[in-house]
């Protein structure tokens, strides 16, 4: 898992790396520039001064960075000088980036390492995110203080410049200890997604290493990191198959293919001498597509009869696993590279793997080396990018215009603000007092988004550019200015304008009659030569005196409700006028829909609340049964959050209200097989109530954790497809309601599923609402899905549909909306989820090997929806999932 924790004796050269050192040192002293490789960025965070290191990398220090903080960082088994000092920056809501130049249309290596060593003496491990442009890379998570995180990303450059950006501190302050650039030539790493996706690096090994040393430059004219076979990691290579024995040669190798791995890297291998080699390994990342591809070369001597032939075996993916292996007849001679692989291929979290031979072989499989990458979807950014970049351009020296990046992913600049598309526009640009010279920029008339833009107490001269093309813009501040020339009448055709300040400027002439005419705030005092034309009247006071006139509308209104609340005493058709009221004023749908019953009615369907059944959201539920003999759930909204505060009553009554207007107006809209129907509402004597179907089998919450689970529990496939008819019955809510569904919340749902652990409140487990999502995230991140999954279970379940559900939950608990996946995403993985265990259910029916039970599956062929495709996923047809050579 090569992007997730990296030993730190992993990264240290070998006996050998340093005899070739020596050569290198010499080779220095000579005059010879070998340390700094072309297309080779190695930026020492928090460094003072340029140095070369071991390996004769050049190291620059990062002091060109105008933002964050430097401090030294003491580790005691670690002495390299890149990592005894960092860059740390505040914990707030903005992104601080890296700029670093590229060549466009060229593909690149961009590493980003983090050593924490209790930097900032609190010994709380931070967690943040990490970008690249606009592109969410990776969320950075600190588990130990003395442990490098190593992130790498191939990328094809598509701008003279990438921008590595960090971002949203859930815990402590982010920090960098490198950032790395390592540039590619020829094909290497070529795919047909590269315009689409980035290869986020999950695994990249050295098999048969004679050390726990990686390989690296200069082995590795690239500056690849090839991690040993022989670390000793957590859930890292285990289940290794007895009988695996590591052979190498002195032999010189050829590796003139695409991907070029060291030669070193392929003079060493494992061979598997009863006849198979056996892995299990985690992908960070995983699951989902990747590219994965092998490196062989035949580094024994085969006698005249002898042959090594073998086949790839992915437990639950036959049709992967055909091809024969024959190295040396596949490479075209001994000591040569073949490099067989999938360019395009699902994999899952926990890969298992074996190479078998044939029963024609008399030699056991061979393998050199592996390396697995996944597709990271790129992120396009904002439809402003450009212009951003342009208006940036003429300020560069500013520190404003250094803070780099997209201008709204993943999160916006420091001066403007952004709306919520996919793929966003700017809304807002804030450059007051910014110390701007010149004229306005042009550019800034190509925000068609652009609802505010305040420009005021600078130095900009010249006159007022055509803003018309803004249909959105409402706000516009250009006081404080030495802006000259008539005000332009192409002002008054911009729609939505209604706040208009140019005092104090140098503008001259009449004000066009057309800002006269309209309702607008507008404010040209301080222009000595500009004025009226006409007699046309100003209708600033006018506007101020509406809005004041409707605030106090609003307040009058929100405070007859509130007294009404009060005087509903006096008999049955008074008591129930203020919710009809409030129910008729946000919508006619709701009275046409959904029956509003009496409180007697309700009384008597529940024999005065008689058995309750559950609580909920606002409230409690009870069990009735209607005279014509229909069976309801009768929830009755509460608001306990305000009991002890009789200030609060009025308002929390209120406020019930509120919600139960609008749960009748969006419920009463709503119909679907897999959402509990809603039958009605009342509101009267001071109850606000909501009355549903009653549904016979109990709730979801009784079957995890009543008493009944003590017998038996709902099983793993059964909760997958509750899961998934939830799933859509979100899916539905939000294209009714042209919303998005609480994806969070649905992912704690599948974090119960999977644990039997009640998120609401479950003491004797310890856990609650408020941590359920903290320890499932410590034990999934750390590859222990098995402390989660409920013991009620009995193993009764196919660990990768559990690895593909525990995944999803913690995309959809992502802290931030936009990295959360779609509910048609969600129901994917859950119907690939429940595909996989069916497959596995009827594995474990038919008694077969124990190993089938955790086997392997792949979502090679996505089944067809109607939920519309998603862009998280890349078609696969037989041809790209069939192994290829390189």
């Amino acid at each position: 898992m090569f992007s997730s924790s990296v030993s730190l004796s992993s990264l240290r050269p070998s006996g050998e790396m340093k005899a070739s050192l020596l050569i290198l040192s010499l080779l220095l002293l000579m005059g010879a520039s070998t340390a700094q490789m072309p297309g080779f960025i190695s930026l020492d965070c928090g460094g003072a001064a340029n140095f070369s290191d071991e390996l004769g990398i050049l190291w620059t220090p990062d002091d060109q960075l105008m933002y964050g903080e430097t401090t030294n960082v003491s580790v005691a088994i670690e002495t390299r000088k890149q990592y005894q000092t960092l860059r740390y920056f505040p914990a707030d809501n903005r992104k601080y980036c890296y700029t670093l130049k590229v060549i466009s249309r060229t593909r690149y290596l961009v590493r980003a390492t983090f050593l924490y060593g209790d930097f900032d003496k609190n010994n709380v491990y931070p967690k943040f995110d990490i970008s690249l442009g606009a592109t969410h890379w990776a969320t950075i998570v600190i588990s130990d203080a003395d442990t490098i995180e190593v992130q790498e990303l191939i990328i094809l450059a598509s701008d003279p410049t990438i921008s590595v950006c960090l971002s949203n501190a859930t815990t402590g302050q982010p920090f960098i200890s490198t950032l790395e650039l390592r540039q590619f030539n020829g094909s290497v790493y070529f795919t047909q997604y590269e315009s689409q996706f980035y290869l986020s690096v999950s695994a990249r090994i050295n098999f048969g290493a004679e050390s726990e040393a990686s390989v690296r430059y200069p082995d590795d004219p690239f500056d690849r990191i090839w991690e040993s076979d022989s670390l000793k990691k957590a859930n890292y290579l285990v289940d290794v198959a007895a009988g695996t024995e590591k052979v190498s040669t002195r032999m010189p190798i050829d590796v003139s293919a695409d991907e070029r791995p060291p030669q070193k890297v392929m003079q060493t291998a494992v061979v598997g001498r009863n006849g198979s080699l056996t892995y299990r390994l985690n992908l960070d990342g995983f699951p989902g597509f990747g590219w994965a591809f092998t490196y062989f070369a035949e580094i024994e001597d085969l006698g005249p009869k002898e042959s090594r032939k073998f086949k790839l075996v992915l437990p639950g993916m036959p049709e992967l696993s055909k091809a024969v292996v024959n190295i040396q007849e596949n490479a075209q001679g001994k000591d040569r590279l073949y490099e067989p692989g999938y360019p395009n291929i699902s994999l899952p979290f926990v890969l298992s793997f074996k190479f078998a031979k044939t029963i024609d072989s008399s030699m056991g499989p061979l393998l050199n080396a592996m390396e697995i990458n996944k597709y990271l979807k790129k992120n396009d950014g904002s439809l402003d990018g450009s212009v951003i970049a342009s208006v940036v351009s003429l300020y560069s020296s500013a520190d404003w215009a250094q803070e780099g990046g997209d201008p709204c992913l993943p999160v916006p600049l420091s001066w403007l603000q952004c709306n919520s598309d996919p793929q966003p526009r700017i809304t807002k640009i804030e450059l007051s007092g910014k110390n701007l010279t010149g004229n306005i920029p042009l550019d800034l008339t190509k925000l068609s988004g652009l609802v505010e833009l305040w420009l005021d107490g600078n130095f900009l001269d010249g006159p007022i550019p055509d803003f018309s093309g803004c249909k959105d813009l409402e706000i516009i501040h250009l006081e404080n200015n030495q802006l000259t020339g008539d005000m332009p009448s192409s002002l008054s055709e911009i729609p939505n304008l209604r706040e208009l300040y140019v005092q104090n400027n140098k503008l001259f002439g009449k004000v066009p009659s057309g800002l006269l005419d309209k309702n607008l705030v507008l404010n040209y005092s301080g222009n000595v030569n500009l004025h009226k034309g006409g007699n046309k009247v100003s209708n600033s006071k006018i506007i101020i005196g509406s809005s004041v006139g409707a605030a106090a509308l609003l307040i009058a209104t929100i405070a007859s409700c509130i007294l009404m609340q009060k005087g509903k005493k006096k008999d049955q058709i008074e008591r129930t006028m203020p919710s009809q009221r409030l129910v008729s004023s946000l919508g006619d749908a709701a009275k046409e829909a959904a029956h509003c019953f009496t409180l007697s009615e309700i009384e008597d369907a529940t024999r005065q609340f008689e058995r309750k059944i559950g609580s909920g959201g606002f409230g409690i539920v009870y069990y009735g049964k209607t005279n014509d003999g229909k069976e309801i759930a009768v929830k009755v909204l509460t608001s306990n959050s305000y009991q002890g505060k009789r200030e609060f009553s009025n308002e929390a009554g209120f406020l019930l209200l509120v919600v139960m207007a609008l749960e009748v107006i969006l419920l009463s809209r709503i119909h679907h097989r897999n959402l509990v129907q809603f039958l009605g509402y009342c509101q009267e004597d001071g109850k606000s109530i909501l009355v549903y179907e009653f549904m016979h089998n109990g709730t979801l919450k009784e079957h995890l954790y009543g008493p009944q689970t003590l017998d038996q529990s709902i099983n793993w496939i059964k909760r997958l497809e509750i899961a998934e008819d939830a799933a859509k019955g979100l899916y539905y809510i939000s294209q009714q309601l042209t919303d998005k569904s609480d994806v969070y919340s649905f992912g704690v749902i599948l974090l119960e599923l999977i644990s039997g652990q009640e998120a609401i409140s479950n003491e004797s487990f310890g856990v609650n609402c408020r941590n359920i999502v903290q320890w499932a995230k410590l034990h999934i991140e750390n590859g222990d899905i098995q402390g989660i999954i409920d013991p009620s279970l009995r193993g009764e379940y196919d660990i990768q549909s559990m690895w593909k559900i525990a995944e999803k939950a913690l995309m959809c608990v992502q802290p931030h909306g936009n990295m959360r996946p779609s509910m048609s995403e969600v129901i994917k993985e859950i119907q690939d989820a429940i595909s996989i265990e069916r497959g596995a259910e009827a594995v474990r029916e038919g008694n077969s090997d124990e190993i089938s039970r955790h086997s392997v599956h792949s979502s090679l062929y996505m089944g067809s929806q109607d939920l519309g495709a998603s862009d998280h996923y890349l078609s696969i047809d037989d041809s790209i999932a069939r192994p290829t050579p390189r």
